[in-house]
């Protein structure tokens, strides 16, 4: 029997005084930013800043990883489309407890921390309450010490910043990763591959498979995220999308390589701006492959997580390992996902895949009216996803059985909790979908208990 590795940065102590700090600031402007500070622009000083304020973060981070992986601890996965982080820096530096050093050691150097702090842009990840208590979940676990990842999409461009020009107004694209992102470390060798349309086959034992999809590929990027004063540094997973060829010398001969590229910028449309326009009919299918697209590759990633930390347990442990949190109902297709991975992949029983979610699934709601509420089209959903529309009918029809046999008297109570819907033309309930396929729900704020509760109980 193998044995653990011990670690190789075990004997790594990194010293927090002012002195050490300033060399660490020096060597990463030399070395890193490849520049003299005669030469060097304030820019310039924030990433030598922010690189040293890394080299303590990193320290955290693999620790906490592998305590992870020795103690094999349950492990919360909370799904967002948004995190709205705020500026890392100034966060970062109180977190890990080098604020005042540092401090000390760029007035040694002649450098005003407050001046530096200011260059840097907020992260386009998010822009509401939505993001914001998604941003503060992932600091209190990392706080307290819970086991947690997040997943997000890394958005080439945030929410756009509106301006006034000769007495317009005017939207510009947040271009926030202009000048590089120094807190995100690019993890290209856990690209999951997301499919797309296609269309659904059986073979003689109804087994069905998910065939002829259009596919990219989700290349994550991770964020640390260090808890308040303690060792403990937790995981924020961002996945950009890129198509899946840069090159194919037969699209070139063939005078089709405009083509080629005009296909490539579309699937990487997916994480080029957080939410889309929706108004046309473009916009809203765009939403539909973004969110499908943080959810796929996220359960590929949390799968291959599970086997690696318990290759001898099967698949039936998962509820005792994994928590996956949907935050609002945008990830609300990682139950369909799940269940079509489940079912059709690991060849799993219907019923004891539909079991294991049930128990792996929790969600908050933020709905805080019922014409808040979201839904799809049923024909774009069909279009772009085919085998989930499958896989949500078959839970709607496994939750009639449940609602008949607990209400036999109540006949309008399925019709009004159903996944599916008719508001001016067939729709799908996410909201619907998160309270049927999680086993513990809960609101923001005593407006969406009340309103939800009344809606849909």
């Amino acid at each position: 029997m193998s044995t653990r590795r011990s670690s190789s940065f075990k004997d790594i102590n990194l010293v927090q005084d002012a002195k050490n700090l300033r060399d660490s600031f020096n060597r990463h402007l030399h070395f890193y930013v490849v520049k003299d500070r005669n030469i060097a622009t304030m820019r310039d000083f924030y990433v030598a800043l922010a690189r040293t304020v890394w080299d303590q973060l990193c320290s955290r981070w693999m620790k906490t990883r592998e305590v992870y992986a020795k103690e094999d601890p349950k492990m919360v996965y909370f799904l967002s489309m948004e995190f709205f982080m705020g500026r890392t820096l100034k966060n970062t530096m109180l977190n890990v407890d080098v604020a005042e050093a540092l401090d000390e050691s760029m007035y040694q150097l002649g450098l005003d921390i407050e001046e530096l702090e200011e260059m840097e842009c907020d992260a386009g990840l998010g822009n509401g309450g939505l993001g914001r208590l998604a941003a503060c979940f992932l600091d209190s676990m990392a706080t307290i010490g819970l086991p947690a990842y997040g997943y997000g999409i890394r958005y080439e461009n945030g929410a756009f910043h509106q301006k006034i020009k000769d007495g317009w107004q005017i939207e510009e694209p947040d271009e926030w990763l202009l000048y590089g992102n120094p807190w995100e470390k690019e993890r290209p060798e856990c690209t999951r591959i997301v499919q797309f349309y296609g269309r659904v086959v059986r073979n003689d034992l109804d087994q069905c498979k998910w065939v002829d999809t259009a596919t990219i590929c989700a290349l994550p990027y991770e964020v640390p995220i260090p808890g308040y004063c303690n060792q403990t540094c937790n995981t924020l997973r961002l996945w950009a999308a890129k198509g899946r060829k840069c090159f194919d010398t037969k699209i070139v001969n063939n005078d089709d390589y405009v083509n080629a590229i005009l296909g490539r910028n579309e699937a990487e449309d997916i994480s080029r701006v957080l939410y889309p326009i929706d108004s046309a009919f473009e916009g809203k299918e765009l939403q539909l492959k973004q969110e499908y697209f943080l959810v796929s590759a996220t359960l590929q990633d949390i799968l291959c997580q599970f086997k690696l930390s318990n290759p001898t347990c099967e698949l039936f442990e998962l509820p005792n390992k994994v928590v996956i949190h949907i935050n609002d109902t945008h990830p609300a297709l990682a139950i369909p996902e799940l269940l079509r991975i489940l079912v059709d992949i690991e060849c799993m029983d219907w019923i004891d895949a539909l079991d294991i979610c049930s128990r792996v699934f929790t969600h908050t709601n933020h709905v805080s009216q019922i014409e808040c509420l979201k839904y799809w089209p049923l024909d774009m959903l069909q279009r772009v996803l085919p085998r989930h529309v499958e896989i949500m009918h078959k839970i709607d029809c496994h939750f009639k059985s449940v609602i008949n046999r607990r209400w036999p008297s109540d006949k309008n109570r399925f019709q009004r909790m159903s996944i599916f819907q008719e508001i001016n033309e067939p729709v799908a309930s996410m909201d619907h979908l998160c309270i049927i396929g999680s086993h513990f729900v809960n609101g923001v704020s005593i407006f969406p208990n009340k309103s939800f509760n009344k809606h849909f109980i």
